[in-house]
């Protein structure tokens, strides 16, 4: 099973989802985690009603600190924004990235966290299956 790592700045809007989203169109495949450069002290509410209205489970889900995951078998690391990306810290072993920004919904209504949250469903999804070689 390969570790894919979600790494965004706050990650309270954007990796979180991704992270549930990830988990459940590649549960058995991939093992999903998410973390922050700088997280915030919790998942935003859009964020967590955009996945649950699509049925997909939030609980578990928190901002982490991306040094927590340094020295664990990350496979693919995945930066969904900008910041994340220039800021991504050095891994001890090498490791493949990709980088795909989605907009941030942050302080917007619900259904800008459900066009990012759907975003991130046709977009993330295949590339992720992409880079790790997964069959579709």
């Amino acid at each position: 099973m390969f570790t894919v790592l979600i790494l965004c700045t706050g990650n309270s809007c954007r990796s979180q989802m991704a992270e549930a989203l990830l988990n459940h169109e590649l549960a058995g495949q991939v093992r999903t985690v998410s973390a922050g450069t700088r997280p915030q002290p919790k998942v935003a509410e859009g964020a967590l009603a955009a996945l649950e209205q699509a049925g997909l489970p939030t609980k578990g889900l928190y901002p982490k600190d991306v040094d927590v995951f340094l020295n664990e078998p990350i496979d693919l690391v995945v930066t969904v924004c900008d910041n994340a990306k220039e800021s991504c810290p050095i891994f001890p072993r090498p490791v493949k990235t990709i980088h795909m920004p989605f907009h941030d919904p942050h302080g917007e209504p619900l259904d800008s966290f459900i066009a990012v949250r759907d975003d991130i469903r046709a977009r993330l999804v295949p590339a992720v299956r992409g880079a790790l070689g997964l069959e579709g």
